[in-house]
């Protein structure tokens, strides 16, 4: 969508939305969750080390790095942080992580539709944030501007789902949506083209354009698409594949469909 069309116009004129979070702190526990999500740079305030654990390559470099990024290292006896881990295995390490601040989607749709061609990604019924951090960093691979998920019922931006970005969450806006479809309506009348990716939909992924503003629309591997989400899809993708191969995981099939679009419009 070009900047001096009149949907840009408008959705540029939207007043910013504060910023929604996730209602708890995360704690996440032992010594190789704690490293990975250091060496992916995962936002952290606090790094507790259990008095006298024994150092080994993975707790020395969790401090290290904790130092280098500012992080609080904080030594507690290990009684402590059994009850600040509600007596999980800890290892003798624990990464406090604060809220993920989400976007809202008119910011979303802001950022996408002033650097066109516009290209965002909607989540319904994605639950394992394992598969949110992994299209998160296909989006960031691929030139998209954002991923929306619904409120309810849907993975969060957790420490996992950032570690499995591999730091893509960093760049990458997420956004929050009450109600999914009704955020999908008014993007549709704001001028993107709304694109279901399903192995039923009814358009092979080789005759999508995928030059026009866009927002796919994921659904799980499970569940595919919702039917209130699917009914106001403009078209329902698939992709073809050879053999047996009914279906590919959500993120998986994000990817593929992602690196088309982005092949498409270097052509």
């Amino acid at each position: 969508m070009r900047p001096n069309h009149p949907a840009a116009k408008r959705a540029a004129k939207q007043p910013r939305r504060p910023a929604k979070r996730v209602d708890e702190t995360e704690t996440v526990l032992g010594r190789n969750p704690v490293l990975e999500c250091l060496r992916a740079g995962v936002p952290a305030t606090a790094l507790y080390v259990a008095l006298g654990t024994e150092a080994d390559p993975r707790l020395t470099e969790s401090v290290s790095r904790a130092s280098d990024l500012g992080i609080s290292i904080l030594e507690v006896p290990r009684t402590d942080l059994d009850r600040m881990t509600a007596n999980h295995l800890h290892q003798g390490i624990a990464l406090q992580v604060p809220p993920y601040n989400y976007a809202h989607p008119d910011d979303l749709l802001a950022a996408a539709i002033n650097a066109p061609p516009a290209l965002l990604v909607a989540l319904d019924n994605i639950s394992d944030p394992r598969n949110l951090g992994a299209i998160v960093r296909s989006v960031a691979a691929f030139g998209g501007h954002g991923v929306l998920i619904p409120q309810r019922r849907s993975a969060s931006v957790t420490a996992v789902a950032w570690r499995t970005s591999a730091g893509a969450a960093a760049r990458i806006p997420v956004a929050r949506a009450t109600n999914l479809t009704r955020t999908l309506k008014d993007w549709a009348n704001r001028g993107l083209r709304v694109v279901g990716l399903d192995a039923g939909g009814d358009t092979e992924l080789d005759d999508l354009d995928g030059n026009d503003p866009l927002v796919v629309v994921v659904g799980s591997e499970g569940k595919g698409l919702s039917r209130l989400v699917r009914e106001n899809c403009d078209e329902v993708v698939s992709i073809p594949m050879a053999g047996q191969t009914e279906s590919l995981n959500a993120s998986v099939a994000a990817g593929v469909v992602l690196a088309e679009i982005a092949r498409q419009r270097r052509s």
